[in-house]
């Protein structure tokens, strides 16, 4: 594919734009490591919602979507549709709550529910653990794209691309801190929703689609339309929609999905205003997240298909691909280089523009777990905040750098998003219960930690897997196993071990009022003046939580059955759609 020059001069303008709002407010973001990592508390819930949407609008997101549907088509897409159950519970309960903490990182947040020495070890296990080790997974996940996109749209070799995207977005990511990547954002989301929607549109018009009828008719096409995998196909209906729905929504630790709200997404919750703005940015995030974003990149999954049926027609088209970096992710890249002059640049600019937003986000992200919650609590607890904020930038340029080393290794975004879903198998249920529940305590998460980390890496291993999954239990076993598991080991662990001392508890139930009978042991024993008396909380919040989600499924199924042209289904959708918002509407002003 020849980019042209006004191609060139979009990306350029792309590009310059973002490293002059680095430079720009890297004076300021310097100050101090409030200043680096929350802007000092006072951003608006627009700004953050954006900045939310933007950061998970990376190149590998709809690689990832596009693998999905290649393979199992558009109802394949509910192993990741099914994490709007987590962000709708952080929008309605966990939002509020993660900024009364006041906390600096979700981290710092064990010593506040912990005590002692197993409290200050977690929070600085979890700073590496999170910080280095699946902080580089997920940006590895996202320079894998970048490398498949640069190789398919421009013939740049895997090192070449990893320089060129890794340079750029270290310096204004190192230079402009928090308020930098926030800022940034901004520009970044209109640019890529601009790319995504205008390559959407173009692809479907190519001579040999033909159109969304005769696309939506074509045999390679037709079967995988769905919303829902086919009920005949018992190990499909279990895999893609059972577990999903039941299991892994609660259970799996993922970026940007993490049950109970943590991750970047807690940290832009930390840097709102207040907790309405906490909330209003989390619920901005989550209804363009899954009801505005996904159609566009499937439908460009669902033209690969007409064009590059499978992956042998991908090599055919596309020789000088690695065959190490050969997969049905490709399909998205494959589509984008029959995009006109003008388009293709700005295509290229808003995937530009994506990499950079989600790297930056999980640089600045990672960075502040290394510095706030292992350096400072670990290392040198009397070092200046100058000195804090220099290790950061240095921070930032160590993470880029192994990202970029590990993302030359990986072949699929599907093998990695299964990877990470795997290892954080069984965790997600205590980030749940932590806030609602006195006897959970730093124990358990150690536990839990360690158990699904390793309980996950001896089923992939081959030997075992072949022994175990398909000879004594269901190939569709393996998550819920690793889940089961971990599960009865952190709750063993839980109830082997001491409470936490009533003190912390105490302290944690002034500071954050969580309320309900899973504290009633605890604020028996407290003063009432310690106490607001304001009604639990949770109930509502879980009323509010499940008129949410339909809101957004009826969105996203309103939309999709417009462009199939399923009159009736979009009708069902539009009521669902009207009925959960006025009954939200009204539950809100009550």
């Amino acid at each position: 594919m020849q980019l042209h020059i006004i191609d060139w001069l979009i990306i350029a303008a792309v590009l310059t734009c973002t490293l002059g709002i680095g430079i720009l407010v890297s004076k300021q973001s310097g100050q101090s490591t409030k200043e680096y990592f929350l802007s000092g508390r006072r951003m608006p819930w627009w700004l953050l919602g954006m900045s939310m949407v933007a950061t998970t609008f990376s190149t590998d997101t709809p690689n990832l979507v596009t693998s999905i549907v290649r393979q199992d088509g558009v109802s394949g897409n509910w192993v990741w549709w099914a994490f709007l159950l987590t962000g709708m519970l952080t929008v309605f309960v966990y939002a509020k709550l993660w900024r009364k903490s006041n906390v600096e990182t979700d981290l710092e947040f064990y010593q506040l529910r912990y005590g002692g020495a197993p409290a200050k070890f977690l929070r600085g296990f979890r700073a590496i653990y999170l910080g280095v080790f699946f902080n580089v997974l997920a940006m590895a996940g996202v320079t894998l794209a970048a490398i498949k996109i640069g190789e398919v749209m421009m013939g740049l070799d895997p090192i070449y691309t990893v320089l060129i995207a890794s340079t750029i977005t270290v310096i204004f990511s190192a230079l402009g801190g928090f308020r930098g990547v926030v800022y940034t954002d901004l520009l970044l989301f209109f640019v890529a929703m601009a790319g995504a929607i205008g390559a959407a549109i173009v692809t479907v018009n190519l001579p040999e689609v033909g159109g969304l009828d005769k696309l939506f008719a074509h045999p390679n096409v037709s079967d995988k339309l769905s919303f829902i995998p086919d009920l005949n196909n018992k190990e499909a209906v279990i895999t893609i929609l059972i577990i999903p729905l039941s299991i892994q929504w609660w259970s799996s630790w993922y970026p940007g999905a993490e049950p109970g709200g943590g991750g970047y997404v807690a940290q832009r919750m930390l840097a709102a205003k207040n907790e309405d703005h906490a909330m209003g940015a989390t619920f901005f995030f989550n209804a363009m997240h899954y009801a505005v974003r996904p159609w566009p990149w499937i439908l460009v999954a669902l033209c690969s298909l007409v064009l590059f049926p499978d992956l042998k027609s991908i090599q055919e088209a596309f020789p000088n691909v690695s065959v190490d970096k050969l997969g049905d992710d490709l399909g998205y890249s494959a589509m984008l280089t029959m995009l006109p002059v003008g388009l293709t640049g700005l295509v290229v600019a808003s995937l530009t523009a994506a990499y950079m937003s989600t790297i930056s986000t999980h640089l600045n992200w990672g960075a502040s777990y290394l510095v706030h919650d292992f350096f400072k609590v670990h290392v040198n607890p009397n070092s200046s905040e100058k000195n804090l904020v220099l290790i950061a930038r240095l921070c930032t340029i160590l993470l880029m750098v192994l990202s970029a080393m590990i993302a030359l290794y990986f072949q699929d975004a599907l093998d990695l998003f299964e990877f990470i879903l795997a290892f954080g198998a069984g965790t997600g249920l205590i980030f749940i219960l932590r806030w609602f529940w006195w006897r959970i305590n730093a124990w358990s998460e150690i536990s839990a930690m360690v158990a699904s980390g390793i309980v996950s890496i001896l089923f992939s291993i081959k030997s075992i897997e072949a022994a175990l999954f398909g000879p004594i239990f269901p190939t569709w076993s393996k998550f819920p196993l690793i889940v089961l598991i971990s599960s009865i080991i952190w709750i063993t662990v839980t109830y082997m071990t001491k409470a936490e001392s009533k003190i912390v508890l105490r302290n944690f139930c002034k500071t954050i009022q969580p309320g309900g009978p899973g504290w009633k042991k605890i604020t028996a024993e407290m003063n009432q003046s310690e106490l607001n008396n304001t009604p639990w909380e949770l109930p509502n919040g879980i009323l509010k939580m499940l008129l949410g989600c339909a809101f957004v499924y009826g969105v996203l199924f309103l939309t999709g059955n417009i462009l199939y042209g399923n009159v009736n289904m979009a009708m069902v959708s539009g009521v669902v759609v009207f009925v959960s918002l006025g009954l939200f509407y009204r539950l809100y002003t009550r």
